[in-house]
């Protein structure tokens, strides 16, 4: 029987691909080197997976974050041997922290090379151990049909544990002896033995986690523990909920009369189902030590991970009353509170089962005086909102927030950086009815990657896609600019530019003004527009907030991707939030319980 020449190393990879493929997969993101030529090649030759070139393997590592994000699925990351690993690293702790399902690939040097002084070989056994889902050891590869199916397996394994089992990336080492290109032949195997380890099983992947149904017993609990403590509220955190989720919950909310306390990042400010017990103005009166006197709830369920506002933050860490915390992964989102229990099932199955066991007029009855405690101090705070912030001189950095989510279109996306433009965000944003999808690293809170991740939300989502960030984020994340120019990625970016890590000035160390400027602010003095320029993109310096409207409009018809830049003075944006804070601690305070 005839045979033919192979190459080991390659057929190994493409066994690798094409089960990926098959599972589903749809992207990859390759940065370059020599000892990933096998997978490399299998990637790039292969017509149903689109790979993309980026050098910087940090940067590669928060694009596929993006990518996965958008569609929520698996997206395979393939890097070289030695310190290119351990760039992915930073963008592996944010999907685990976030629940992003991404397969890490890493070749790596033969056993015979480890440990003796190899050049470009550090230790890449289960080197992401504390951040991961599940990790292979692929073994070296070999031209047999046991060794080829292990391949299959470990490829259709890494699918199902990183999006179904426990979601959140894997990592699979792939250790590879040269020769690494197609033609360099190793080994012979018949036409036959080829056909069969190349054709595809057919895989059932189940993607469908189903609702992780609650007992009715436990729900019956919950139910006599809300009608025993009317006075209670809901708590939406951010996580990724399904479409019928906030439906569900604003029915829970009538059902209960407990409020809502809806983080911006959440999504549920932007769902078509508003709702006047969804409050959006509590990072205001609740530095209100008054307000918050007459208002310790009794009971709290909380939904998603954590929060914007560490008003809020610090007002859930402060009460002594029992929470519920309610996921379909069980995770215990509560870090100072031991005191809570959780409920494993998904949320939009808990609120539909949970409101049919509540009696609504009873209930609502005893919850009145509770509830209006809560929507009158709202009324009163999103007022004092629209007049103090929404007519703030130019360029006032939370005004900007609000401006952008005026301007930008029905369906966008909006990718948010850490430090205060997310927390601007949940300040600044009221109940609206246009649909805008909130994107944001907030699993590790690190501002590495935002703009890598904000292109590969763009690229994979095919929608209209806004990054709000900030200058230091901007600056950390430079390189990506070029996959931006690369692949005509038409994001638009709104830098907010003042010049440094400004958060800090709400911290007792800026007290300490020498110390505080060199070491805290860093100031970096630098002019973005070259370097932007020097990429390909639009620039536009914005000069007033006529302007920045004009501009917006403008952006979106750009084919490559823009920077809106606004320099901003921090310590006047600092002095307007101050100031709204006290206006609505001193009108809850003259008028005290009673607002209207």
């Amino acid at each position: 029987m005839k045979k033919i020449k192979v190459n080991r190393n390659i057929l190994w990879a493409e066994t690798l691909v094409a089960e990926f493929v098959n599972a589903g997969v749809k992207y990859a993101c390759i940065s370059p080197g020599s000892r990933s030529t096998p997978l490399t090649y299998a990637f790039a030759t292969n017509k149903k997976i689109k790979s993309f070139a980026i050098i910087d393997e940090r940067s590669g590592g928060f694009f596929a974050l993006g990518l996965a994000k958008a569609i929520i699925y698996p997206v395979v990351l393939v890097c070289t041997s030695g310190t290119a690993a351990a760039e992915f690293y930073p963008a592996i702790i944010e999907a685990y922290q976030n629940k992003i399902p991404l397969i890490v690939c890493t070749a790596d040097r033969p056993p015979e090379l480890q440990n003796v002084g190899a050049n470009q070989t550090i230790n890449q056994n289960n080197i992401y151990k504390n951040h991961i889902r599940w990790f292979a050891d692929a073994g070296l590869p070999q031209v047999n049909k046991k060794r080829l199916n292990d391949i299959k397996n470990i490829a259709r394994r890494a699918v199902v544990e990183c999006s179904i089992k426990n979601v959140g990336p894997v990592h699979i080492n792939f250790p590879f002896k040269e020769p690494f290109e197609p033609n360099s032949f190793t080994d012979e195997i018949t036409q036959v033995e080829l056909k069969i380890i190349r054709s595809i099983s057919k895989i059932s992947l189940n993607h469908d986690v189903g609702e992780n149904p609650i007992s009715k017993k436990t729900l019956q609990l919950i139910s006599k523990k809300i009608k025993d403590n009317p006075k209670g509220i809901i708590l939406i955190g951010l996580d990724s909920y399904a479409e019928g989720f906030f439906k569900e919950c604003i029915k829970l909310s009538e059902q209960t009369g407990y409020p809502i306390f809806a983080d911006a990042a959440s999504n549920m400010r932007f769902s078509a189902h508003t709702n006047q017990n969804v409050l959006t103005s509590y990072d205001s009166y609740l530095r209100s030590e008054k307000f918050i006197k007459y208002h310790k709830p009794e009971f709290m369920i909380q939904f998603g991970r954590n929060f914007s506002s560490k008003a809020l933050s610090n007002f859930i860490a402060d009460c002594s009353s029992k929470k519920l915390l309610v996921n379909k992964f069980g995770d215990w989102n509560n870090p100072k509170d031991k005191s809570s229990s959780v409920a494993v099932c998904d949320p939009e199955t808990f609120c539909r089962e949970l409101s049919s066991l509540i009696t609504h007029n009873a209930q609502q009855k005893n919850n009145k005086e509770w509830l209006n405690g809560f929507l009158e101090i709202e009324k009163a705070a999103s007022k004092i909102k629209r007049e103090i912030i929404e007519t703030a001189s130019f360029p006032n950095e939370i005004r900007i927030v609000s401006e952008l989510i005026k301007a930008i279109p029905d369906g966008s996306n909006l990718m948010v950086s850490n430090s205060l433009p997310i927390r601007d965000l949940d300040l600044s944003v009221p109940l609206m009815k246009k649909r805008i999808t909130i994107f944001h690293n907030r699993g590790a809170s690190g501002i590495d990657g935002i703009t890598s991740t904000a292109l590969g939300i763009a690229q994979s989502s095919k929608r209209k896609t806004y990054l709000l960030t900030g200058d230091l984020a901007f600056y950390y994340d430079l390189n990506s600019l070029l996959t931006a120019k690369k692949y005509s990625i038409p994001l638009t970016i709104i830098l907010i530019n003042n010049n440094g890590g400004r958060i800090f000035e709400v911290l007792p160390i800026s007290n300490y003004k020498k110390i505080f400027e060199k070491y805290f602010v860093t100031p970096h003095d630098l002019e973005f527009k070259v370097f932007i320029q020097a990429y390909g993109g639009n620039y536009k310096l914005v000069k007033n907030w006529q302007n920045f409207r004009r501009l917006l409009k403008q952006a979106a018809n750009n084919n490559s991707f823009s920077v809106l830049e606004l320099k901003t003075n921090a310590v006047e944006s600092l002095s307007l939030r101050r100031k709204y804070f006290e206006k609505v601690i001193s009108t809850y305070n003259h008028k005290s319980k009673k607002l209207f």
